[in-house]
């Protein structure tokens, strides 16, 4: 294992995000506050508890997991995507890299900015709402894991993206549509049981279920099943990359 090429790409990639600490961190906090302003104050207000959780309280995990997830697919596809355009990406396929190596130095480095973000959102939260964590150690393990699954995911878009609007396209028509619809603002049994249904075949419904779970021990699906679901997708995400490097996917031309 070359960790001194992992080191070089990891902070390279997490010196682009101290250089632009306004986009990278600033922006998605500032964001979210104002989530937590509309949504938790003003029309919190108005809203009675669910499951015995106040609502402001009850949308923190869910704004955190919409944070998180597009932002762990901004920085990771902007970061190979980014080589790929300008052609030095060609440099660090030649050099003796492992792909591997240059997977755990990206990722690892998105992932990174993501957690951090996430705590950092984490935080502010605790200024608008009373919050409670019931199990520090799932939610941490929750958090990790969405973060590393989402940045596999952003990087494979990255790869696969030949145009700066794509790298959009994603993100804004599916992911987020499917994280509002996943009970980010609400619980889906509060929906009509043809729409809970459905519901359960969206992804994000487990990752945010099994996330508010840690904080409030209310969740809609299993937390279990939802442990099981985000380590499927990193999975399905990990086989995904491993053909992409084998196969020189878009990255050898």
């Amino acid at each position: 294992m070359n960790f001194h090429a992992i080191k070089a790409i990891y902070r390279f990639e997490m010196a682009r995000m101290f250089r632009t600490v306004v986009q990278s961190i600033v922006a998605p906090v500032l964001s979210t506050s104002l989530y937590f302003v509309i949504f938790g104050s003003a029309i919190g207000s108005r809203i009675t508890e669910i499951d015995g959780v106040s609502y402001g309280a009850f949308i923190v995990p869910g704004l955190i997991m919409l944070s998180v997830m597009t932002e762990s697919i901004s920085n990771s596809s902007f970061a190979i995507y980014f080589p790929k355009f300008t052609g030095t990406i060609f440099e660090v396929l030649s050099a003796p890299v492992s792909y591997g190596e240059v997977l755990l130095g990206y990722v690892g480095a998105a992932a990174t900015k993501s957690v951090i973000i996430g705590s950092i959102i984490l935080a502010t939260a605790s200024f608008f709402v009373d919050l409670e964590i019931a199990h520090p150690i799932i939610m941490a393990i929750f958090l990790i894991l969405t973060c590393v699954s989402f940045c596999l995911f952003g990087f494979i878009l990255g790869v696969w993206a030949d145009g700066w609007e794509k790298l959009t396209i994603v993100p804004i028509l599916v992911i987020m549509p499917l994280t509002f619809l996943g009970g980010t603002f609400y619980s889906i049994s509060m929906l009509p049981p043809t729409w809970q249904t459905i519901s359960l075949f969206n992804p994000v419904v487990y990752l945010i279920s099994g996330f508010r779970w840690s904080f409030y021990e209310n969740a809609d699906v299993a937390v279990g099943l939802s442990l099981g679901m985000t380590v499927g997708f990193l999975v399905a995400c990990l086989l995904v990359v491993r053909y992409i490097f084998k196969t020189g996917y878009r990255l050898r031309t």
